[in-house]
Parts: structure tokens; sequence; C-alpha cells
């Protein structure tokens, strides 16, 4: 059996792979695993439980709080909120780990399940093998008055908007913004933060009804977006995905504004106020190199990392620096937030707009991206990508058609059964041939049918 744990937690087809029995004692293995750093300082643990607004969350919510409360674990229950903001509340009112239902972008049959330390920090690869070490363990049930209790809690979410508010560096008065939010967890709480900041708001896909999350909408689906963008003649557009912990955007002629033009905007901002520490960001290997050519020019240095936000917070902590993100969407302020939010995002954005009088597109202009093309290949073996002869052949080969004018970067994907072929090149031609070339490489050789 593999690591149950991928790069963001828990994954997989809600009531198959992901059961209520699985989420169970997953819950009572955490609450051992993290509750007891609340034992140890002589407090009962406290846990903070939220999820999106896919239908099995309900079952799983359920399942999760049923699992921490026999652990003797007392629950606050925020129901819908995004995972930004179980990670914020889980520092906020001084729990001992917080847990959020959520497949991020996936379709809706998916879930999934994160946890997140004392603090509002997502978990390392130590926490999360000593959680799966002591799953389906004896242990001494919590009797009478000591299994946990649960408390329904959906104005805690309060809070979380008065942090964002708080955070925001410039009023927004005078943006026209419309918010695509997913049908998902950032529904019920965007549009209000964006208006209380100053905004004019045109809110689509903001009625979840628990089947239709990322449908044909939020950050990996943009067309919808880009044409209430142009229909209501607004500033930009912000697209959410599920659970709100990312953010992309389209200007006001449609054109997208991706996590790499966002970061590079964010950072260029932040060195300007005297915030971006060390005048470092940090971007993973996944980012365009017109990005880290527009960073050189702007005297600001990028250090670079895996695929993944938790590899991106990793260097960012140990670094001590204030920002870093991903080409997805994900950004991560951490003077603000211990994870990727895409509301924050958002507001420091269109804060950077208002305040310079700029237009997205001028602002995003700084940034000449190389055509980049992504192809994900599905039904392969992604345990045998790094070993194939065939495959290493076909990249070096490409990348010797490239030169220095490009290049390639094949990965496994750590949320999806996927490997992913990306491919930078002077051309869109160029990077689509190549692209394809690789492509079918990797589904020649590594194909599980």
């Amino acid at each position: 059996m593999g690591r149950l744990f991928g790069t963001d937690g828990v994954r997989g087809l809600a009531n198959r792979d992901l059961t209520a029995e699985l989420a169970l004692d997953l819950a009572v293995a955490a609450a051992h695993v993290l509750g007891d750093v609340g034992a140890f300082a002589g407090h009962r643990p406290r846990a903070v439980v939220g999820r999106d607004s896919r239908i099995s969350g309900e079952f799983l919510e359920s399942a999760v709080v049923a699992g921490l409360a026999s652990a003797g674990v007392d629950v606050i229950l925020l129901g819908v909120a995004p995972t930004p903001a179980v990670a914020f509340l889980t520092d906020k009112l001084e729990c001992d780990l917080g847990v959020m239902l959520s497949a991020s972008h996936n379709p809706m049959p998916d879930n999934g399940i994160k946890f997140f330390a004392r603090g509002g920090h997502k978990l390392d690869d130590v926490i999360e093998d000593a959680i799966e070490a002591r799953m389906g363990e004896d242990w001494d049930r919590p009797l009478g008055a000591d299994v946990g209790r649960v408390i329904v809690e959906v104005d805690a979410a309060v809070l979380y908007e008065e942090m964002l508010l708080a955070s925001t560096p410039h009023r927004l008065d005078g943006i026209k913004v419309v918010v695509d939010c997913a049908n998902g967890a950032a529904s019920f709480i965007a549009p209000d933060v964006y208006e209380r900041a100053g905004a004019h708001v045109i809110a689509i896909h903001a009625q979840p009804d628990g089947v239709n999350i990322n449908e044909n909408c939020g950050s990996t689906h943009l067309g919808d977006l880009q044409v209430a963008v142009r229909e209501h003649k607004a500033d930009l557009g912000i697209a959410h995905d599920g659970d709100a912990d990312r953010c992309l955007a389209v200007d006001a002629s449609g054109n997208v504004i991706d996590g790499d033009h966002i970061l590079a905007i964010l950072a260029i901002a932040m060195r300007d106020a005297g915030t971006l520490t060390n005048d470092t960001v940090v971007a993973t290997v996944m980012a365009n190199l017109g990005f880290k050519i527009a960073m050189q020019a702007h005297n600001i240095t990028v250090i670079e990392t895996g695929v993944g936000d938790r590899y991106v917070l990793e260097a960012m902590k140990t670094g001590g620096l204030a920002l870093g993100g991903e080409q997805s969407g994900h950004v991560v302020m951490l003077d603000h937030a211990t994870t990727g939010d895409g509301l924050l995002t958002a507001l420091h954005l269109m804060a950077r707009m208002a305040q310079t009088k700029e237009t997205l597109a001028q602002l995003a202009s700084r940034i000449e991206k190389l055509p980049q093309v992504l192809v994900n290949v599905p039904g392969v073996d992604k345990a045998a990508l790094d070993t194939n002869a065939s495959v290493a052949a076909a990249v070096a080969a490409a990348e010797s058609e490239l030169g220095a004018t490009g290049r390639v970067l094949l990965r496994s994907s750590g949320t999806e059964p996927v490997i992913r072929v990306m491919v930078e090149a002077q051309s869109e031609e160029l990077a689509q041939r190549i692209t394809d070339q690789l492509a079918a490489v990797v589904l020649a050789e590594l194909s599980l049918t």
C-alpha cells in the first residue's frame, strides 16, 4: 500500500477511495497525534472543522467530527468555509488542530481531508506519517464527560473577514470586479468582503447546491468569467477554486492573468513598500521563464522549489520570507496567513490597482511570458516516470531542440492520477508540437492498460 497522504492531504473518489470509515479513522489518529499537544498542556484538545460545498462533505464531516469527539476532542464546526479560513481560525481560536474537507479544484465526485497543526500550519511529512502509523491502533476510549463536545460556530467566519480587511493595504473604491466563486467555499464570503473593502462586485457561480462545485466554472474554467467581465465592463475578474485557496484573474479585455503574473505584481508592490523580505520571492519549477526574467529586471531574487504550496511554504519558512506562490494561483503571504489564500491574494491585487491607478493589463505587462503548453497524461504509471529510458531520451531530444530558448518539465501530479508534460518555447506552435510528442511517448511507454 502506498503512502496515504499526497502533496495536499488525503484525496480520492468520495465514498469509494475516501470513505466515512477512512475519514473517521484518520480523525481519531490525528486526534491522538495532534491532540496530544493540548493534553500535555493541561487542557482538553480542540479542533476546528470546515468543508467546501460538495455534497460528500456532509457525510465526511459527520465522520470526522465523530472521530474527533470520540477521541475526546472538542469540535468547533464551521460548515462551508474556505480552506484559509480554517487555517486562520485554527490559530485564532487557539485550537490544537484544524480539519478541512475539500478536493480543491477537483471534480465534484472527489473529496479530500487536510489537517492543520496548532497555529494553522500544514503538516510536515513526519507528522503525516505518524498519523498514518496510528490508524487502526488499540486505544483507551474516553467515557462520560470526557468525550468531546461539538459546537456549531458559523459566526467564527466573521473573524476571518476582519483579518482580510485589516490586511488590505488600500481601499478598493472605484474598482468594478466580477468574482467567480466556483459554486464553492468562496460563495458566502468573497463577494461580501470585496464589497466591504470598497469594490463594486458582480458575483457569478455563487449558488452552490452540493453538486455544481467547479462545474465549468472557477479557476479551472475561466470562460464565463471572461464573458462576464466584458459584458459588465468591469475592471477585472477574479476566479477562485472550490475551497478558495487560489486566485486567478482576467483583465478588462478578458485576458488571463495567471499566478505568475499575480505573484510578480505582488512582489513588486511589496518590494516598493519595503515588505518583501530580502527582496526575495519563492516560486516553483513551473513558473514561466518570463516571470524569472521580470523579477531579475526588478532586482528581485527568485528561489525555486518543487511543485506544491507545501514546498513553497517550507522554503519561505526556512528563509524567513514573506511571499511565495505557484502559477496555479496559490499565493502565500506569510505576514498575514499561514497558507495560500485566494481572497487575501485578490484583495492585495486589487489594492495594487487602486494604489497605482493602473489597469490590471498595465500591471501584468511587466511580465513577458514565453508560450507555455501543459498537457495532463492520464492512465499511466506515475512511479515509472523517472526510470523509463525512452521517456528520458525523448526529453533529452526535446531539450536539445529548444536549446536556451525554452525548457521541458515532466512531473507526476501529487493530487491527480496524471503525469504533467510542460514545454516552454519561443512560439506556441513549437511548444505544442514538442508537448504532443512527449505526451505520446509517456502514454506509449507508461500506459497502465
